[in-house]
């Protein structure tokens, strides 16, 4: 632990310490048609760390965040324990049919369709950093790239993935002003 973070700890500031590891922000969830105002951890996901950091920008993060939207609504991260919501139903032993509401079908969809509009290799980096929260490191190590090589191929998918979903992608493309050194007199 570094030194600071043991100044708090023995100040008894615990909270202090906590507080630089979280970026908490207010946001508004909407459920059953009711809004709530929540706190919000946007240091959760590696994107917004990314989007503070200035490494990735508004339209890249909010491409991101779509995915993940998706992904969480479309229920598609793995269970951790029993679905006690599920109808009991009598007779056979196994897996039943499992209801999936209309929402969820329509999200599983987006993603979908989403995944493979942004391609094969683009797709495996949006899914560990923006749905699975891997931080761009483990992704590097686990395709045996070279560091910092992932971000360049994190903003590509994400443009990819921004114009799949329509947002207003415009990039200063920097003109060539000279061939070489003759042209350029």
């Amino acid at each position: 632990m570094a030194p600071a973070g043991l100044d708090l700890l023995a100040r008894g500031d615990a909270d202090g310490f906590a507080a630089q590891h979280r970026l908490l922000q207010d946001a508004v969830l909407e459920e059953g048609g009711a809004r709530h105002s929540v706190k919000r951890n946007s240091y959760e996901s590696p994107l917004a760390r990314l989007q503070a950091r200035g490494l990735v920008d508004a339209m890249q993060f909010a491409a991101g965040e779509k995915l993940r939207r998706d992904y969480t609504l479309g229920q598609l991260a793995p269970r951790m324990g029993v679905d006690w919501s599920a109808p009991v139903v009598s007779g056979g032993r196994g897996p039943g049919r499992e209801h999936v509401s209309d929402i969820a079908l329509a999200a599983r969809q987006r993603f979908n369709r989403a995944l493979a509009a942004v391609g094969p290799g683009l797709s495996d980096l949006l899914f560990d950093v923006c749905c699975h929260l891997a931080a761009l490191e483990q992704a590097e190590d686990a395709r045996g790239w070279s560091r910092r090589s992932g971000r360049v191929v994190l903003k590509i998918a994400l443009d990819r993935l921004a114009v799949h979903y329509g947002f207003d992608v415009v990039r200063d493309k920097g003109a060539i002003r000279a061939w070489n050194a003759e042209e350029a007199s």
